[in-house]
């Protein structure tokens, strides 16, 4: 026996995330050069970094040698004035997958459950196993989340309910009436993680009054990123916004410095910055365009999509036209984990960027000899016992 062996079976069961392949690695693997490569896989803003949050981060490279403040004062202080909470309702993350795992470290342990979709992002069975606890994994509808399924799925021992809505990799949307119908009536000693990390993508009509929620309901847990809209990934910062006692609890396992100080004056900074996410929203609506239009005209089926991105189905062999994609210097997203084999999920670019793509896919469907029969329609076949209409959103999907 080796001391690897004494760690808890839970942990040695787990398969590491998988993230995006970054473009140099690809570029080693085909000797490529660097800049002949797109990378439209991990859902990252291709206007890059709001400029405020950049020349914020900029100038606090001069105070890089010291440690960041813990606390977070003037981050949570940007956030309490934006969103009307305390500041003692926000948790601050190493991105939000870090206040996801903050959550789970709190409120899971062995022999608790945790509920979640199928289809929904990888990182929340990979939580529920670090903690020890049973993941139950429910069967999507349209490729997004049944709700009642999932009522019908908390036992006694759940503590905890993810909802991503939008939800990734498909991007799925839920109505915010059916969410607050949800929270009204799953028991209060659940604690719901509703999962917004693309929520600034949604048209206002669309968007969920879900921060006045947390008035009514002490078990909801809203988290968010920087990382999509604000352009600011590479940063790592997320936060979480919950009563003030969920909150406590999940600040007494955080670490004191798990966001940096370049991070924490980039994020205080991008909130300012109004006007960049309103162009990031815009370009996201004409590429969504762009890409379902160019995918209907090459006959494949697609998933509508709420966020910056979209996943559509290719028939046949799979493995050929994403290897095709990577030789013409295109990189997108397998998503096979997420028992969706034959899909591939496409992040919204620039519009030559995504030009460049559904160019790019046009031969790697020639190269894979895959004959796709004409698409009549966009949306996904039902995946149980009913079908979900899509929400309209003007036409970008």
């Amino acid at each position: 026996m080796n001391v690897c062996d004494l760690a808890p079976e839970y942990i040695r069961a787990i398969s590491p995330y998988q993230p995006g392949k970054p473009i140099s690695e690809l570029a080693r693997e085909m000797g490529m050069d660097e800049r002949a490569i797109i990378k439209l896989a991990s859902n990252e803003n291709p206007l890059g970094t709001s400029p405020l949050a950049r020349k914020a981060m900029s100038k606090a490279l001069d105070e890089v040698s010291l440690y960041p403040d813990g606390s977070g004062f003037e981050l949570k202080a940007a956030l309490s004035q934006r969103y009307g909470v305390a500041s003692d309702q926000i948790v601050l993350g190493n991105g939000s997958n870090d206040v996801l795992e903050l959550a789970a470290r709190v409120f899971l342990k062995p022999g608790a459950s945790a509920v979640y979709s199928q289809h929904a992002f990888a990182v929340y069975p990979l939580v529920t196993q670090a903690a020890g606890a049973s993941g139950i994994s429910i069967r999507a509808r349209n490729y997004g989340h049944d709700l009642d399924a999932m009522l019908d799925a908390v036992m006694p021992e759940t503590r905890m309910v993810f909802i991503a809505n939008p939800n990734n990799p498909t991007g799925t949307l839920l109505a915010a009436p059916d969410v607050l119908r949800f929270l009204e009536r799953v028991s209060s000693d659940v604690l719901v993680v509703l999962d917004e990390a693309y929520n600034e993508y949604l048209p206002n009509p669309l968007k969920a009054d879900s921060i006045e929620w947390l008035k009514r309901f002490p078990n909801l847990l809203i988290t968010r990123t920087f990382s999509k809209a604000y352009g600011m990934a590479g940063a790592r910062v997320g936060f979480g916004l919950a009563h003030p006692d969920v909150s406590g609890l999940m600040n007494r396992v955080r670490q004191p410095f798990n966001v940096n100080s370049i991070g924490l004056a980039g994020a205080a900074a991008a909130l300012e910055d109004v006007e960049f996410v309103k162009r990031s929203y815009a370009l996201n609506q004409a590429g969504m365009l762009q890409i379902t239009t160019g995918l209907r005209q090459l006959g494949i089926e697609y998933i509508p999509s709420y966020g910056n991105f979209l996943s559509f189905r290719v028939r046949g062999n799979i493995k050929v036209v994403n290897e095709s994609l990577l030789k013409q210097g295109v990189i997108v997203r397998p998503i096979g984990i997420y028992e969706m084999p034959e899909h591939l999920r496409v992040t919204v670019g620039l519009e030559s960027e995504n030009q460049r793509f559904l160019k790019s896919l046009e031969m790697a469907l020639d190269a894979a000899q895959d004959v796709i029969p004409e698409a009549t329609s966009a949306m996904p076949p039902k995946t149980t016992r009913e079908a979900v209409p899509a929400i309209e959103t003007g036409g970008s999907a």
